[in-house]
């Protein structure tokens, strides 16, 4: 099928540019609502923030549930020290290595941005020599460095900045000519960007889908919980839009779609996890079939809550997973050609 690169790309970059650690997401699922409104998607929103939108197939008893997720990794204010910095708590599971030296923002409850650096507690080898180079990288040796005149704590509390106050971390996303895309968070805003997609090339194309077909953008993923909860009573299929990981000793390609056997959370459905693989070679889609040791998703979220369905993963290859990450547009189309294929079967 011929898919708009330009549209696909548009989206992920106005996704990306849209902060969302877990708890921030509001104005990115303002950003979709808007879009889904423009589409003329029916939808409906969950009272945490969800949105869940459908599309009526032919049939509406055997019902499937497509998901991604909106919310990403980032950061809150943990205290304010007494030289003027911040010391930082995490949302979700990163390595501290992979943020030092990034620029970042802080959102204050009354809507004022203050931009800042992550460094740590001792950021020149000019001062500390060796212990800069040796200190260990966690929470507790970080800090934000604000790009404010600020000498004490208090000189902090007067910009409105506070306890428990969202960071968020630069994207630093960048397009190549040869169709590489880098950038923080394309876990999971490339599979928010797909599922978008595809939504508007069923519309403009009008497709005819084979069954109902939900497609739930989740809020609170990084954080275990983000589609626990309100999944379509009808549905028998839930297939987890998310990033494959491509990396040592793995099976996943950036090139391509990749499909989960197994993580952390168990194996997936086989039966379901063949009928992808099977529509992959029906229509000739590049795919991978990987296990991922450190992983869940939002269909691991549903198990783990009690549904009683058939779950998958699938999602497009992501290098350097919950640092600055790397994927190309090869691995997006194919993930979009997998959905809508099978959505047609």
């Amino acid at each position: 099928m011929d898919y708009n690169k330009k549209e696909i790309l548009a989206y992920l970059k106005e996704i990306l540019a849209i902060s969302s650690p877990s708890g921030y997401t509001k104005n990115i699922m303002d950003y979709l609502i808007h879009e889904l409104e423009t589409l003329n998607i029916s939808y409906f929103t969950t009272i945490k923030g969800a949105i869940i939108a459908t599309v009526k197939g032919e049939n509406d008893e055997y019902e499937r549930t497509f998901s991604a997720h909106a919310d990403t990794l980032g950061a809150m204010v943990k205290s304010i020290k007494p030289n003027g910095a911040l010391a930082l708590t995490l949302i979700g599971n990163y390595m501290m290595s992979c943020v030092e030296g990034e620029n970042c923002t802080v959102e204050t409850l009354d809507g004022k941005s203050y931009s800042g650096t992550i460094q740590t507690i001792k950021p020149s080898v000019h001062i500390s020599g060796d212990e800069a180079r040796e200190l260990k990288r966690i929470p507790e040796n970080m800090e934000i460095i604000l790009d404010e005149k600020v000498f004490s704590n208090s000189d902090v509390e007067e910009l409105g900045i506070n306890v428990g106050d969202y960071i968020c971390i630069d994207t630093r996303t960048t397009i190549t000519e040869k169709g590489f895309i880098k950038s923080r968070y394309l876990d999971d805003k490339a599979s928010v960007s797909i599922l978008l997609y595809v939504l508007k090339y069923i519309t403009q194309n009008h497709l005819k889908l084979a069954y109902t077909t939900n497609f739930y953008i989740s809020n609170y993923e990084e954080v275990g919980h983000g589609a626990s909860s309100c999944i379509p009573q009808k549905t028998k299929e839930f297939i987890a839009v998310d990033m494959g990981a491509p990396g040592f000793s793995q099976n996943s390609s950036e090139y391509s779609v990749c499909i989960c056997a197994k993580d952390t959370s168990g194996p997936y459905d086989y039966e379901l996890r063949k009928n992808l693989i099977q529509t992959c070679r029906e229509y000739h889609i590049p795919y991978k079939t990987d296990i991922y040791p450190h992983y869940s998703s939002d269909a691991s979220a549903i198990l783990r809550a009690g549904w009683d369905v058939k779950t998958a993963l699938l999602g497009p290859g992501i290098f350097a997973s919950h640092a600055y990450e790397r994927t190309h547009i090869d691995s997006i189309l194919a993930t979009i050609d997998l959905i809508i294929n099978y959505i047609m079967k």
